[in-house]
């Protein structure tokens, strides 16, 4: 069995780290904390500093500003080699004319390291991330996810505190990224290092993290583990980027004493009992598409709102239903498919249930950054 490397290290902190290429802020005062052992994500979309962030990590880029401690050091001034940090790239940059095994030692070159040492390293490596029989092998003949293990296996074979991906999966065809979505999160467990992870694919980083932070502009909008970045989103901005949601402009009325705030939806009065609640004003509610409830029309209860089917769409596991609601919106809600005809025809009448306990008040940022944020305390 491949020996676990640096258990005892590998925290990362960061503080106020400013990372600035010209007259551009790619990184703009981040602080973040990932413990030894934690599987961490850097998630958000192209330009947002995720991939500059690693690239400070790992000492490609120079902080403007800012501290990066491993284990306690700030590394700042510190050369990438002499970093206990490795990184494995979206394109592997695997040696086309060596073999797998000499892919994989290539780092051992350079370390005080017997032939019979090293042989037996490379065994322990393939074995890990289950190439063993492919050593002779050159990079030409492996499959795109075959070539993703060896270079895991160069990363892994020189015992890093703490291993950077970056979007290492972008390459793979889906069913293929998904498979090793699963392998990866089961290889970071069994070697225990710090894994710090950059993606732009949602379902990767809420497949694989023990904590993720969404980034925006070079900032960190929230950080948390999938399941309370995914259900409480604290910003308009992560609710809209995570998976899918409902945005709803509405009226806050503030909390009635229960802790759950009255709001206005058009001409509709409706109960939401997560976010902010305690804030009036302009608002923005959010509502996730597997949480609302269609049922017949003129059920009667609380946050029912009228409805007409506009369109039904077939993607196996789940119908998605966009309903048309009487604000002009058109929300999207996520039936679980169980056999049979499709329940809905388009231009049915149905009754829309958005119950209290999965409506969220969330904060628009954007609007109150231009001036345009009319909410306040209650």
């Amino acid at each position: 069995m491949y020996p676990p490397p640096c258990m005892a290290g590998g925290e990362v902190v960061l503080v106020d780290l400013v990372k600035r290429f010209a007259d551009v802020t790619a990184v703009a005062g981040i602080n973040l904390d990932m413990p030894p052992g934690e599987f961490f994500s850097l998630l958000g979309p192209s330009g947002c500093g995720k991939t500059t962030t690693l690239r400070l990590i790992a000492g490609f880029e120079r902080p403007d500003e800012g501290q990066i401690l491993l284990d306690g050091v700030d590394m700042v001034q510190t050369p990438p080699h002499k970093r206990q940090v490795n990184t494995v790239f979206q394109n592997y940059a695997l040696f086309p004319h060596l073999s797998v095994a000499e892919n994989v030692g290539f780092g051992l070159r350079y370390k005080d390291v017997s032939k019979q040492e090293a042989k037996e390293k490379i065994g322990e490596a393939l074995e890990l991330v289950r190439l063993s029989g492919l050593e002779r092998r050159r990079p030409s003949q492996l499959s795109g996810g075959q070539q993703q293990r060896v270079a895991l296996a160069r990363a892994l074979i020189l015992n890093p505190a703490v291993l950077l991906l970056d979007e290492p999966l972008g390459a793979l065809d889906a069913k293929l990224r998904k498979a090793l979505q699963i392998e990866l999160k089961a290889l970071q467990e069994e070697v225990g290092i710090t894994f710090i992870y950059v993606t732009h694919d949602q379902e990767e980083a809420l497949t694989m993290s023990d904590r993720l932070a969404v980034m925006s502009a070079g900032r960190v909008e929230q950080v948390g583990t999938p399941s309370e970045v995914y259900e409480e989103p604290a910003t308009v901005y992560v609710a809209d980027f995570l998976g899918v949601s409902n945005l709803m402009d509405v009226r806050s009325e503030g909390a009635d004493g229960t802790g759950r705030a009255r709001i206005r939806l058009g001409d509709f009065e409706l109960v939401a009992a997560k976010g902010e609640t305690d804030f009036r004003g302009d608002m923005k509610a959010t509502i996730r598409p597997e949480r609302i409830r269609l049922e017949a029309q003129g059920s009667a209860g609380e946050n029912r709102i009228p409805g007409m089917i506009d369109r039904v769409v077939y993607v196996g596991s789940t119908l998605q239903v966009m309903v048309h609601v009487p604000t002009g919106l058109t929300l999207q809600a996520w039936i679980h498919n169980e056999g049979g005809a499709v329940p809905y025809e388009q231009g049915a009448a149905v009754s829309v249930h958005l119950p209290a306990e999965a409506l969220r008040i969330v904060m628009d940022t954007s609007a109150a950054t231009s001036g345009g944020g009319s909410a306040v305390p209650a």
